[in-house]
């Protein structure tokens, strides 16, 4: 009698050339790229967002790439909404293959100047919501033996942004729940929980989060297009062993690097940036952005690249480390 061998694991496109993908956050930035991206590959596409008038043309735009697309408006801060939304694609198109947690809100300010009810918004929203993806996702990805799970970080859960709290808080809570999914799924071999960490990308949502400041928002570090995520997020799909955590950005290496070697340092130093670009920056409403209201926009760029001189975003990387390590080296000369 011989016993059979478990099964070689083997990408989502390769176990299926036109694998059933969800994507939460699927209106606009890297929700939509990923969208158009899975799309040329002939996924079928399951496409939530709180806006129903934003989902239709990126589901008509899925289709006219190649794709099949079911819009489904979901609030994933609703989990029972979140259920609703794995059961209509099960039924729809039979399975989940890949299972995309695409959420992202922020809340620009001091911490005691932004009110409570949006600090709850972004933690209810970027962590609670990723938590009921991942639920819905991971128990019928049990049941059916395979699924892969992206969960869209950032580098703020590594490096704590100031005058971001929330928003740093809901990231490492992800990083934490993305490392525990990985030790309970170890036994599954088709079953995989993956983290995708860019650094500022240039979407829509950064113009469109709530700002507390008075000042107008501009990201400190070179951005990441959000085709780039999306490709990035492909890529795992195509990978019969995809890794634990992608970084994209070039500031990814540095601040982690920084922040490691030298955590308060680092963090004054990002104190230090921040205060700069606010101090620089014209002045501005204050406004919950869309934390409580979803934004109408649909486009995949915020727009931002354009406006940016790569060149003094890099060298403010290169400070932000050089400060870090500086600070940390006479720290421990004193």
């Amino acid at each position: 009698m011989t016993t059979a061998l478990p099964a070689s694991p083997s990408s989502v496109f390769a176990s299926s050339p036109n694998p059933v993908v969800v994507i939460t956050g699927a209106s606009s930035g890297i929700g939509h790229a990923t969208a158009l991206a899975f799309a040329r590959r002939g996924a079928r596409l399951v496409l939530a967002a709180r806006n129903p008038d934003t989902l239709a043309p990126v589901a008509l735009a899925c289709r006219a790439e190649g794709g099949q697309a079911l819009g489904i408006p979901t609030d994933v801060t609703d989990a029972d909404a979140v259920q609703a939304l794995a059961d209509k694609a099960v039924r729809h198109f039979g399975r989940i293959d890949v299972w995309i947690n695409g959420v992202g809100v922020g809340a620009v300010g001091r911490f005691d100047d932004v009110p409570l009810a949006a600090h709850r918004r972004v933690i209810e929203s970027n962590l609670l919501g990723h938590v009921h993806g991942a639920h819905a996702a991971l128990t019928r990805f049990r049941a059916q033996g395979h699924g892969l799970l992206v969960n869209l970080i950032s580098l703020g859960g590594w490096v704590p942004a100031p005058y971001a709290a929330a928003y740093t808080a809901s990231k490492f809570g992800l990083r934490g729940l993305s490392e525990s999914l990985r030790a309970e799924v170890v036994d599954l071999p088709q079953v995989h929980v993956c983290d995708v960490a860019p650094t500022f990308v240039d979407s829509p949502g950064l113009s469109h989060g709530a700002n507390y400041t008075g000042r107008r928002i501009r990201p400190p570090l070179p951005m990441v297009d959000p085709r780039a995520v999306a490709q990035a997020i492909v890529d795992l799909a195509d990978a019969a062993q995809p890794r634990a955590v992608t970084w994209l950005g070039l500031g990814a290496m540095p601040g982690r690097m920084a922040h490691a070697l030298a955590p308060q340092g680092t963090a004054r130093a990002m104190r230090w940036f921040s205060d700069l670009g606010l101090r620089r920056a014209a002045p501005a409403p204050l406004t919950q952005g869309n934390l409580f209201a979803p934004s109408h926009q649909t486009s995949i760029d915020g727009g931002h690249r354009q406006r940016m001189a790569g060149s003094a975003t890099v060298v403010a990387v290169l400070g932000v480390v050089g400060l870090a390590v500086g600070w940390w080296w006479g720290r421990g000369r004193r």
